[in-house]
Order: structure tokens, then C-alpha cells, then sequence
């Protein structure tokens, strides 16, 4: 088996996928690359039996054959190579690989293809097709509110309503809550999945920014993720999603409205002085300002800040882990949030001030009660 490919296209491809490769211990074989050839099609697969991504490019080749590689002595080399055409030789009776570049020669020991995990097929899936820019937009603006708990294992993917006239993403930690809506995208069969965070991640990093048409197909157990010339499949968490239009307040009589910039950056410089446990802040509303401030009493550290506000309906005090409102706050965009409240035990949601088109984004933080001194 031989083939000669460009140093920079391999490594492009190789670094694209290898975020799927699992360095394990109990199955070695997962620390390798799969490559294929069949009619000058190059094909390249990395797994760690729960996400898979396969790239593919065309190759100048003599003879088909298979061959797993070890991905990390792999990347680590061609990334010290100038650009150049590569030859790799393949002896398919030991599995010893040559890489010649230039005047060096490179030997190194491959695996049975054999011995790789098989890539799931697509076969029985509906389809979607979402453009990357929005599904890009759909994680960033819900990756942050999953559940690393390992006991909720529901909660540490992100939930996918498709319907006919939408498409929802929700997470959840218990602690916060994001519901992503479009309603430029529906399905004819309505279904609800539960992506993994991990691909999740992975797609994030890999989707192109151009504008790409996203193929997402999916049946009862996996999710395949087809654009440009890469294939990422996962396995779909098997659990029931809690309810969470049940945690969503309904009636939230207080609206406050608030520069986003100013109430982000002036959180972010409070919460220094915060309990480290805790993260606490106190936002004080009356009329037509809002004190925050926070204190930590171990170090007899305080800070208070006062910003300008629109507030509807009572003046009141509330309390808040920062952490988490920096965070709902990044990933928002509207220049103004509105953060609507009924009592101070009860949930506050983040909602931006003038909704996008085709968007509507809902955020939910629950509240720290405030010791009042």
C-alpha cells in the first residue's frame, strides 16, 4: 500500500478529526487513525467509541488497502515538515510504515485495520439541514449551561426539539437553564435528541464559518453531522430530559432593563471581592437604579457598584451567583438585557431587550438567598 499526499492537506485533515481520538488505555487501538484507500480516495477515521469524525481527500495511489497509524507520532511529525508531497509505504504483511519527505525517511508501526471499531452506517435517519453559522450559534449559546454531573447523565448533552415549525436547544445544570430557539428551521416528524457536550465541542471547533449547509441526520441511536468533506458521528444519550418548561417561571411581574456591556463588566470586577465558594452577589433595585455589590466576610473584602436601570413593577433585592450571570451575559449579544423576577427566591430569567429575527433565547438562573445583615 502506498500513496503520496501534500504534508499541510494531511495535517489540516488529521487535526481537524483528531479531537475524536481517545488516548484509552483498555483499547489502544483508539490512539491510532484508520486510513483507507479506495479509488485515490484517501478516507481517515478517529474514534473514541462514542464520537467518531471521518475526513476524506483525494490522494495519488497505486494499490488499495487499510492501515491504522498512531495519530499522535503522526500529527507530531508533520507539523515539523515543510510543505512538501509525503510518501507513505505500507508493508501490509508487518504493518511497518515508511514516510519519506524530502531527504528523510521515517519508520514507525502501524495496526490491524481490523482491530479498529466499526463507524456507524447512516441508515433509517430523518434529516435537517441547518446552515453552520446558526448551529454554530446554537451551541456556543448553550454548551456553557451543561451538566458535568455524572449522575444526571440526561443533563450532560444538550437537548434538540425538532417540530415542524422550530428547532430548540435547552441545557441544563440545575443551577442555570438556556432555551435557543429557531423558527426558521422545522422537520416534518417531530423528535427530540440528546447531543453529547463532547461533539458538541468538537463541532464547534470544526464547523466552517462560510456559511456551509450542515447535513444533520439522526435515528434512534446516533447523530451524523455531514459538511465540507468531514463526518462526525455520535452516539445520542439514551435518557429522558427533565421538564424544563415546568422550571420556567411564567409570571415575573419586575422587569429590570440594563446596559449589557456595563452590567457585565461591573459584575466581572465585584465578583473579586465575592465569597470564592459562593460567588455571591446582591443586586439592590429601587426606582431607577441598581446597586450590586458583594462581600467576603472571611477577608473582610467588600464592593459596591450603582448603575443607571429601567425597572417595572416593585423595587427589590436579590441575590445572585456571578459566575453564572457573567456567563449568561457573554453569550448574549443585544446591547440591553432584560431580567425579569417575581421574589427573591424564585428564578430570574435573562432575556436580550430587542430579539433577533427567526431567534428567541431564554436564560434562567436561579437565586442565592441573601443573608440580610
Amino acid at each position: 500500500m502506498r500513496f503520496i499526499v501534500s504534508t499541510s492537506i494531511l495535517l489540516k485533515q488529521l487535526q481537524a478529526i483528531n479531537g475524536a481520538s481517545s488516548s484509552s488505555t483498555v483499547l489502544p487501538i483508539l490512539e491510532n487513525f484508520l486510513f483507507e484507500i479506495k479509488d485515490n480516495l484517501l478516507t481517515i477515521s478517529a474514534t473514541d467509541l462514542q464520537t467518531s469524525m471521518v475526513t476524506s481527500l483525494q490522494i495519488e495511489a497505486k494499490e488499495e488497502g487499510r492501515v491504522a497509524m498512531p495519530s499522535k507520532i503522526l500529527i507530531e511529525t508533520l507539523k515539523t515538515l515543510p510543505d512538501q508531497p509525503v510518501a507513505f509505504s505500507v508493508d501490509t504483511t508487518t504493518l511497518a510504515i515508511e514516510i519519506s519527505a524530502g531527504d528523510g525517511k521515517y519508520r514507525l508501526s502501524g495496526e490491524n485495520a481490523d482491530d479498529f471499531p466499526k463507524i456507524p452506517n447512516i441508515e433509517n435517519v430523518s434529516t435537517v439541514k441547518l446552515e453552520s453559522g446558526v448551529l454554530a450559534e446554537a451551541i456556543n449559546k448553550t454548551i456553557f449551561a451543561v451538566s458535568n454531573d455524572e449522575l444526571r447523565p440526561a443533563m450532560s448533552g444538550v437537548l434538540v426539539e425538532l417540530s415542524e415549525q422550530s428547532i430548540t436547544f435547552v441545557a441544563t445544570d440545575a443551577h442555570k437553564l438556556v432555551r435557543y430557539r429557531r423558527t426558521d428551521v422545522g422537520t416534518e416528524k417531530p423528535l427530540s435528541i440528546i447531543l453529547p457536550k463532547k461533539a458538541l465541542s468538537l463541532l464547534k471547533s470544526s464547523l466552517p464559518s462560510d456559511g456551509t449547509v450542515v447535513s444533520v441526520n439522526y435515528n434512534n441511536t446516533n447523530a451524523f453531522f455531514e459538511f465540507a468533506n468531514i463526518l462526525l458521528i455520535c452516539r445520542l444519550i439514551d435518557e429522558r430530559y427533565p421538564d424544563y418548561e415546568a422550571v420556567i417561571p411564567q409570571v415575573n411581574p419586575n422587569k429590570l432593563t440594563v446596559d449589557r456591556l456595563l452590567f457585565l463588566n461591573t459584575l466581572r470586577r465585584v465578583v473579586i471581592f465575592a465569597n470564592k465558594t459562593t460567588h455571591q452577589v446582591r443586586l439592590k433595585i429601587s426606582g431607577s437604579e441598581l446597586n450590586i455589590s458583594a462581600e467576603d466576610l472571611d477577608f473582610s473584602n467588600e464592593a459596591h457598584e450603582r448603575l443607571s436601570c429601567q425597572l417595572e413593577g416593585d423595587d427589590m433585592e436579590i441575590g445572585f451567583n456571578a459566575k453564572f450571570l457573567v456567563e449568561m451575559l457573554s453569550n448574549l449579544s443585544s446591547s440591553e438585557v432584560v431580567i425579569e423576577m417575581s421574589t427573591a427566591n424564585r428564578a430570574g430569567l435573562l432575556l436580550p431587550a430587542v430579539k433577533e429575527d427567526n431567534e428567541d433565547i431564554l436564560m434562567l438562573v436561579m437565586p442565592v438567598m441573601l443573608n440580610n445583615v
